[in-house]
């Protein structure tokens, strides 16, 4: 009776694991997919505390701060002025969590070329401010709750 008693538990404890994380082991994007996301700047993959997307800019942007998200950003073609740091001018909260602007005072200026990698934390103004050409990345933003 004890062994059966076990070997049920053990049957039930093994269930209740396997009921409770339903999600895939990983994520497979093919390489046709991810050429496709960064041409057109199409999202890859999502999660509750992640977004991966491929993303195409011809143009400068808006200045953006994220209140609780991480911008992980990695150069796969093109070029661009990149803007970090300072102080958001003229920034209004266009959503929960996101606030747009019309400049940075201060901060860093960069000038991103193709294999650079910069990231963002939460609450840093940046911006792509002059883009001559396009530019493509990879943007992974890391959610905090």
């Amino acid at each position: 009776m004890k062994r059966m008693f076990l070997g049920l538990s053990l049957f039930a404890f093994t269930f209740v694991l396997t009921a409770a994380d339903d999600r895939p082991a990983a994520t497979y994007i093919s390489h046709e997919e991810v050429a496709t996301a960064l041409a057109k700047g199409t999202p890859l993959a999502m999660g509750p505390d992640y977004r991966v997307a491929g993303a195409r800019r011809t143009g400068p942007g808006q200045v953006e701060v994220h209140d609780k998200e991480t911008d992980i950003i990695y150069i796969t073609d093109g070029e661009a002025t990149f803007v970090s740091g300072g102080k958001m001018i003229g920034g209004k909260q266009t959503k929960a969590d996101q606030w747009l602007g019309t400049g940075i005072q201060g901060g860093d200026t960069r000038h991103l070329v193709k294999g650079d990698v910069v990231v963002v934390p939460a609450g840093i103004p940046h911006w792509f401010k002059d883009v001559p050409q396009s530019i493509n990345y990879y943007l992974v933003k890391v959610v905090k709750p």
